[in-house]
């Protein structure tokens, strides 16, 4: 009985020593999770850190939170330019002289971005999204329309941004958040600058790090989303030199573009084939055919027809001469 005893205990000594093993071996795989986290430490202006995901976890862009990328305008840089140095808020945007259509198509898109974009983000999360569409109707890289902007790419798989392309729009708005959407989107149409981001262009929640963050330069975290703009001359304020003029196109998502196949070599011997069953009538037929219809609309005797020139010019006319200047204006 005592050795059944001391063999259980055994067992379950065992069993303990096992558990303690799988324990330890989870701590030592968060310490290394966690020595990995601290040596990818982006560090802002003012020692803010933020970690950044690893590679492992990258997101293409577009994805849910996150705006497309886009390549800079092949156009030359101003010698001498002067690079900005921190946060340089952007200019107030500005819809004077615009027409009545054209403002109401902005808003509409603008409230749409945001609403898909940030329903559930503070004011400040929103008025920051609006913020980056507006700075991209100024970047000579991206159109010069609100409305532009917001659909960019929808046409095919190149979206600027998700909810244009994922089919989030077959939803139907929530009321109220889209009321607060399109007051968000009306006070930056007015004027309003979200000063904080700047000459962002671009953001991406924190669950996704995509890979054009690592050229860019952040400008600001909002809520949920990082915010960040171009580097070099590409993102100061001079570069945004795009003016807004209105000639916002339909809200949207564009039509999709359908390739045109080109013909295959059956349908052309078809065709080919259906040509050569069409009769081709003679120059003397057709040129009978004419004197016959013109001797029954005038009813009167029929003219000696015109002979068949040589060189496949229509034949003269047949009407007679008391009936050739009809229609003219009586001087």
């Amino acid at each position: 009985m005592r050795r059944i005893w001391l063999g259980m205990v055994a067992v379950l000594l065992m069993i303990g020593a096992g558990m303690s093993a799988q324990a330890a071996l989870r701590a030592i795989a968060r310490h290394g999770a966690v020595a990995s986290n601290l040596a990818d430490v982006a560090t802002l202006p003012g020692d803010t850190a933020l970690p950044v995901v690893s590679d492992k976890q990258e997101t293409a862009a577009p994805a849910a939170g996150v705006t497309g990328t886009i390549d800079l305008p092949d156009l030359p840089i101003p010698a001498g330019t002067a690079i900005d140095v921190g946060i340089v808020p952007a200019r107030p945007f500005s819809t004077t002289g615009i027409s009545a259509i054209d403002r109401g198509r902005a808003v509409q898109c603008l409230t749409a971005a945001i609403y898909y974009e940030a329903a559930s983000e503070p004011d400040a999360g929103q008025q920051a999204v609006a913020q980056v569409i507006l700075n991209r109707t100024r970047h000579p890289a991206f159109p010069a329309t609100v409305c532009g902007v917001v659909y960019q790419g929808s046409e095919h798989a190149g979206c600027q941004f998700s909810f244009a392309c994922d089919g989030a729009m077959a939803r139907i708005p929530n009321r109220a958040a889209w009321m607060r959407a399109a007051r968000t989107a009306g006070m930056a149409l007015s004027g309003y600058v979200y000063a904080p981001v700047g000459l962002a262009t671009h953001y991406h929640t924190y669950a996704v790090t995509p890979a054009w963050n690592r050229g860019m330069v952040m400008t600001d975290v909002v809520g949920a989303h990082f915010f960040h703009r171009w580097k070099g001359y590409w993102g100061t304020s001079a570069a945004f030199s795009q003016h807004y003029g209105g000639g916002e196109p339909v809200p949207g998502p564009h039509t999709p573009l359908a390739p045109i196949a080109p013909p295959t070599p059956a349908m052309i011997a078809a065709g080919i084939a259906a040509a050569d069953t069409v009769p081709t009538p003679s120059v003397a037929a057709v040129s009978m055919a004419s004197v016959q219809r013109g001797a029954m609309s005038m009813k009167s005797t029929t003219p000696t027809p015109a002979p068949v020139a040589d060189d496949m010019l229509p034949p003269e006319s047949q009407i007679l001469e008391r009936w050739k200047d009809s229609g003219k204006p009586l001087k």
